[in-house]
């Protein structure tokens, strides 16, 4: 796993990897994670670093960890912005389903006029794509338009950060979500990605986050194959 010490300290470097496949089902409630040697050797970093990753996720109320065995997910959820009630990924994950994301291609286009990046963020902006599998079958395709200012971010960024905490690390607070919800049929790219027959009518949910002042940050277009799992939501009162 590519982590490196330009990317801030190491041991928040492992827990966010950790709490990654906390929440997207890798390791479940109930089971033990890897070692702290197999983790070592994975990361590649000391003894220390790890033991502090697993510390602040034990703080946390992800893990639990108990002399002579090993340690134990406790929890797989986590509080978020976008809604009072559970994540799309969380209702699956306690459904018993593996999420694994995918980064495709990260890089700074230039926006073609009359599309709604060209709209928001002008002629020039970075665009992310990235895919979910569910029980390592493709089901999400993910576009992310974002200011070109954070071009500098790196493909293995990605693979260590959410794109939100990654946003959140530029300095910026996120602070309003709306995702409008259609029909439509996926670029053949897309199509390509999910292995869905050519104009095959997908579920596409577009998502604009806004900062503080109201500006949009981040567009995204994501593409669902329903036929796999239909999109679902939970509300807490």
């Amino acid at each position: 796993m590519n982590i490196s010490r330009k990317k801030g300290p190491l041991y928040l470097q492992v827990k966010n990897i950790l709490k990654d496949r906390i929440l997207h089902g890798v390791y479940r409630i109930g089971m033990n994670i890897p070692s702290e040697p197999q983790l070592e050797n994975e990361f590649g970093v000391s003894k220390i670093t790890v033991r502090n990753a697993i510390k602040e996720l034990v703080q946390e109320g992800y893990l639990e960890t108990k002399s002579g065995k090993g340690t134990k997910v406790i929890r797989n959820t986590s509080a978020s912005k976008l809604s009072k009630g559970k994540r799309f990924t969380e209702v699956l994950v306690e459904a018993g389903h593996t999420i694994q994301k995918q980064w495709l291609q990260a890089e700074v286009v230039c926006n073609q006029k009359g599309t709604q990046p060209y709209r928001l963020f002008g002629e020039q902006c970075l665009r992310i794509q990235r895919a979910y599998y569910l029980d390592d079958i493709p089901y999400i395709h993910f576009t992310h338009y974002l200011n070109a200012k954070m071009e500098n971010t790196e493909a293995s960024d990605l693979n260590v950060q959410s794109l939100y905490d990654l946003i959140q690390g530029q300095g910026i607070s996120l602070e309003k979500f709306r995702d409008e919800f259609a029909v439509a049929i996926a670029p053949s790219y897309v199509e390509d990605v999910l292995r869905v027959e050519e104009r095959t009518p997908l579920l596409k949910r577009s998502r604009y986050s806004y900062d503080e002042m109201g500006s949009v940050i981040e567009y995204s277009e994501g593409y669902y194959n329903t036929d796999m799992q239909q999109y679902v939501v939970n509300y807490d009162v």
